[in-house]
């Protein structure tokens, strides 16, 4: 099928300010989505209000507004190009994060982009409400036999209750149109509960949340899919959490390809992620689908689907060589995979699924220590504000050089002196009275010959109740 010609000025709305949940990964997509373009010959309208971004580098669109990104705004734009005598056609949401997502369901729902005459490419806005919105999607994984945990949508606290009392605590709440898990989180008893539901409802945009029973210690996986108008879909690559059910994917270190399943298992996990594309209306475009898998039983859940160009594609692209934002454009404007080069052999067409003989580690990057009264706690809400990948030709290469990326003093894990567990281990060995230089500055009794490794829950505890009587202390002396 050829690009389509029907359509000349494409605009494309961006992430926005670099947020925890929201980096420069969707700078990277959009750039790449604007080269696409360009390379087609359609004229491309950038809107972004952060200017520290490549994409809005006047070289990659034709027209450039350094403006908020809101429905107002972005309505003004529409007029303003109207009247320059350049009109845009089609407006493309999906490569800039949910804060572009969520703008355009806004200018759909206002009649904005009827009013102007502006198309939804890429997905369009039901496809997105089937996606994001958690009943209309439970509903579908539902009809297609899949499972999903024990779980309900609730708009109200009352409901929120009444649920409680079925699926019981722990429960994780995830509210719906929100990136990163913002807004949601586990709650272990009835005060935590009460606050993530009040939280969650207030973060999403539809003041919906989703109630899920606990599969905290699953294994976690995600595919990153592509689908063309032809139904040609592929998966671009496999992604495992070595972090169980409960870290959100941000927070998680991750490992590609999938390590832990069998054939029998992934073919599985593939022909569900079709049908989810498939039932849920994406017509073109990357998209990214999550399932948890019980370790004892094998039981698989759908956890859930972004309908969009994700933080993940980002690493996927990165791990495979296939350009997803660049493919994803061009499939938003008419080709197939098929028509479509793949980029890296430069013979083949992009309907092959990429294969690698080599081993992608992610680490996640967290930054605590500018935050002294944030909670460390890992849970479905993302916390890290940056990442490091390395490739490898076997797991523990790959993992040991994305410790060493991460800039915090580390050699790998287990590598030296800052590694606790390693130093109670060698002051352990080493006989009294028969330690080398270098062994007695490892035995001194200091943190490292005292640490105790696990951490006991006690001592954690103490240190949580310690930090809650500081923060109350320091409340009362303002």
């Amino acid at each position: 099928m050829p690009r389509r010609t029907d359509i000349r000025t494409i605009l494309i709305i961006g992430s926005g300010p670099i947020v925890i949940g929201q980096g420069c990964e969707f700078d990277y997509s959009g750039t790449q989505a604007c080269k696409a373009l360009r390379e087609e010959g359609y004229r491309v309208v950038l809107v972004n209000s952060n200017p520290a971004t490549i994409m809005t580098d006047p070289a990659f669109s034709d027209r450039t507004y350094i403006e908020p990104i809101t429905p107002e705004t972005v309505e003004k734009i529409i007029l303003r190009e109207k009247e320059l005598g350049t009109p845009i056609d089609a407006l493309l949401p999906t490569l800039g994060g949910q804060t572009a997502l969520n703008c355009a369901c806004a200018l759909w729902d206002k009649g904005i982009l009827q009013k102007h005459g502006v198309e939804m490419i890429g997905a369009d806005r039901e496809v997105i409400h089937r996606a994001e919105d958690r009943e209309a999607f439970r509903k579908i994984v539902e009809r297609l036999g899949l499972k999903q945990p024990l779980s309900r949508t609730v708009t109200t606290m009352d409901e929120a209750r009444e649920f409680l009392k079925e699926c019981g605590l722990p429960a994780i709440i995830r509210p719906a149109f929100t990136l990163g898990g913002t807004g949601g989180g586990i709650a272990y008893n009835l005060e935590e509960f009460e606050e993530i539901i009040r939280r969650g409802l207030s973060a999403s945009m539809i003041g919906q949340v989703l109630i899920d029973k606990s599969v905290l210690g699953w294994k976690e996986y995600e595919l990153e899919v592509v689908r063309d108008r032809k139904d040609n879909c592929i998966i671009v690559c496999g992604i495992e959490n070595i972090d169980p059910m409960g870290v959100h994917t941000g927070d998680s270190v991750t490992v590609a390809p999938i390590m832990t399943l069998s054939d029998k298992e992934y073919q599985r996990m593939r022909d569900a992620a079709f049908a989810i594309m498939r039932a849920v209306g994406v017509q073109t475009g990357g998209s990214n689908v999550q399932f948890g898998v019980c370790p004892e039983t094998g039981e698989m859940v759908v956890i859930e689907m972004n309908p969009r160009v994700s933080r993940s594609s980002a690493l996927a692209s990165k791990a495979t060589g296939f350009p997803i934002a660049r493919i994803a454009a061009k499939l938003a404007v008419g080709y197939s995979l098929d028509e479509l080069t793949n980029d890296i052999t430069g013979t083949t067409s992009a309907c092959f699924e990429p294969s690698i003989d080599y081993v992608v580690v992610k680490v996640p990057r967290w930054t605590f220590e500018k935050f002294p009264e944030a909670d460390e706690t890992l849970t479905t809400q993302m916390k890290s504000v940056g990442e490091a990948m390395a490739i490898g030709r076997t797991f523990k290469e790959a993992f040991q050089k994305a410790i060493r990326s991460m800039e915090v003093k580390r050699f790998g894990f287990g590598l030296d002196n800052n590694d606790r567990w390693l130093r109670q281990l060698r002051a352990a060995a080493v006989p009294a009275g028969t330690a080398t230089s270098s062994e007695t500055r490892v035995s001194r009794p200091t943190e490292a010959a005292s640490a105790d490794w696990p951490i006991p829950e006690d001592t954690l505890l103490r240190s949580s109740r310690c930090r809650a009587r500081d923060a109350s202390t320091s409340c009362a002396t303002r």
